[in-house]
């Protein structure tokens, strides 16, 4: 297989594993509203949080984070020039964003985006999760951590590995994008803090 269709063929997959909505199928197996109706209507592990507490939340986190991971990996692996690369690591992100088995309706691709950049390295990873959790503490944002440690995660890449500089950048741009909702609403001071309770059922 020629790399340009082994690159095409990467995208397609990258796609169809980001449209794996994590967040719906842990609440499904868990007995939790669907996180699309529930709380900020965002299925992604924040709002799991919410309505779930924080085992479900992390269990969305950690398989939001692989659909990102494993594609791109694979790819790197297989030999995908770092650009390329980049537009693999978008569609997993793309999928998770507009899941075709979830009527087009996913989360803001945080963590699948974050997954995607950690097989550039440990060093990289580490620093993204170690902002992201500072941030949050300090704000109590996670839409504010998730576009600021955005913005750094280039310098980031651009210190640990330049290589991946580019393609880094392009999935820092996608996340500030998706989140320019928030961005008004943290600008008009109504944006929600996140909080680790768990919704109270009905009585």
């Amino acid at each position: 297989m020629s790399l340009t269709l082994l690159t095409l063929a990467m995208i397609l997959i990258a796609y169809l594993a980001g449209s794996i909505s994590s967040a719906v199928l842990v609440c499904r197996l868990r007995g939790l509203p669907d996180p699309r109706n529930e709380g900020s209507g965002n299925p992604g592990a924040t709002n799991v949080l919410r309505i779930g507490g924080a085992s479900a939340a992390a269990t969305v986190l950690l398989f939001d984070m692989l659909k990102g991971a494993i594609p791109t990996y694979i790819a790197f692996r297989l030999g995908v020039d770092a650009v390329p690369l980049g537009i693999i690591a978008i569609s997993a992100c793309l999928g998770h964003i507009f899941p075709i088995f979830f009527k087009f309706k996913g989360g803001k691709g945080v963590a699948t985006a974050f997954g995607a950049m950690a097989p550039i390295g440990a060093d990289l990873s580490l620093a993204l999760m170690v902002t992201w959790i500072i941030l949050v503490i300090i704000c109590r944002y996670s839409s504010l951590a998730a576009i600021i440690t955005a913005f750094l995660a280039p310098l980031y890449t651009w210190y640990f590995d330049d290589r991946f500089t580019i393609p880094v950048a392009m999935l820092s741009m996608l996340i500030v994008i998706r989140h320019r909702e928030n961005i008004a609403r943290l600008l008009k001071g109504e944006e929600s803090k996140v909080s680790r309770k768990k919704k109270e059922k009905a009585q």
